[in-house]
């Protein structure tokens, strides 16, 4: 379980301090697919930095499973079964997928287990397995692998940013075919995922409202995505991907 309390973040504009998030608590439970939108701005993507600790907040605390990790860095983060996938995946030249599976498993993965992962998301995996992971890779390919290394670390906190971003429609309604199959699945761990989408927010357990660094709305799908209507915070995958 995610617990966050009074968090607070602010950076330095223009010699004068701006709110980023300003005193917010949220309790992600188990076995749960959460997912946090919002307008442009309204501090979604520095949450999830805060949560993995890319940044640190200037006050309030993170619990994971009852531990405080607010001082805690990256690695020992992952350490403690916390993932994180960025918006736009990065690239490694010189390491095959294989070895990229192999190293997010801990261990020396057969290559049949590694193809495992790699149909898991949708990839042939006689075509990728030792395809370098460099800029021959399309942005869709690289997110479907990128997530096909959360699935091998089996985290019980798995956190995306804009999964979306970047990828073309088609890449898109692969990567909801794996979210559903996520959720489907889930059971003691967590996703949490920042999205516009309104795709992406309907699948969700739950969807949190971000505005201003602060919480505004919080519920299911059918309570919350009526209130966000004729707003600019989710859009259609056809409105963003076109």
């Amino acid at each position: 379980m995610l617990e966050i309390k009074d968090l607070s973040f602010t950076v330095n504009e223009d010699n004068h301090q701006k709110d980023i998030i300003h005193n917010l608590s949220l309790t992600i439970e188990n076995g749960k697919f959460v997912v946090i939108t919002g307008p442009n701005g309204s501090g979604k993507s520095t949450l999830a930095r805060l949560i993995m600790g890319i940044e640190k907040p200037i006050s309030g605390q993170i619990l994971f499973d009852g531990t405080d990790i607010t001082e805690l860095d990256v690695t020992e983060r992952a350490k403690l079964g916390i993932s994180f996938a960025f918006q736009q995946p990065v690239r490694f030249k010189g390491i095959r997928v294989k070895d990229l599976l192999r190293l997010a498993a801990g261990k020396n993965l057969s290559v049949a287990a590694a193809c495992n992962y790699l149909s898991e998301v949708g990839l042939c995996a006689r075509d990728y397995i030792d395809r370098e992971v460099n800029s021959s890779l399309s942005g869709g390919e690289l997110k479907r692998i990128e997530i096909a290394t959360l699935l091998a670390r089996h985290t019980k906190l798995s956190v995306f940013d804009e999964p979306e971003a970047g990828i073309d429609l088609w890449s898109f309604q692969n990567l909801i075919r794996i979210f559903e199959k996520m959720r489907r699945e889930i059971e003691d761990s967590s996703i949490l995922l920042i999205s516009h989408q309104e795709r992406i927010l309907e699948i969700a357990d739950e969807i949190v409202v971000l505005s201003g660094g602060q919480i505004t709305e919080r519920g299911t799908p059918a309570e919350i995505m009526p209130l966000l209507i004729g707003q600019s915070a989710p859009v259609s995958a056809c409105q963003k991907l076109q």
